[in-house]
């Protein structure tokens, strides 16, 4: 195998892995905010946005709450809240005790 077919095997395979990690992701978000008090959902899909920023990065609010099936309106809060995770972790948050 020449090197330039390996290194696009090695990028595919991770798109696939990214893929199935946001995959994980959003169906971790859907439990969390399905499990939140009515009157904690909006804060909880804010929380749940930090703790995950990482895996998804190269997500669109469009494409995040066609995911989840909720209002293309809460793509604005998503993006708010994958700027400001990393000011939040560098000032000292602990994303995995959310």
């Amino acid at each position: 195998m020449h090197k330039a077919q390996s290194n696009m095997l090695n990028q595919t395979s991770k798109r696939k892995d990214s893929i199935m990690a946001i995959n994980q992701v959003i169906s971790q978000i859907k439990e969390a905010i399905n499990d939140a008090p009515r009157n904690a959902y909006v804060a909880e899909l804010h929380l749940q946005v930090i703790k995950h920023s990482d895996v998804l990065q190269n997500v669109t609010g469009k494409e995040f709450c066609e995911a989840l099936g909720i209002g293309s309106s809460f793509g604005t809060e998503f993006a708010k809240m994958k700027k400001i995770a990393p000011r939040l972790k560098k000032a000292g948050l602990e994303v995995t005790r959310i």
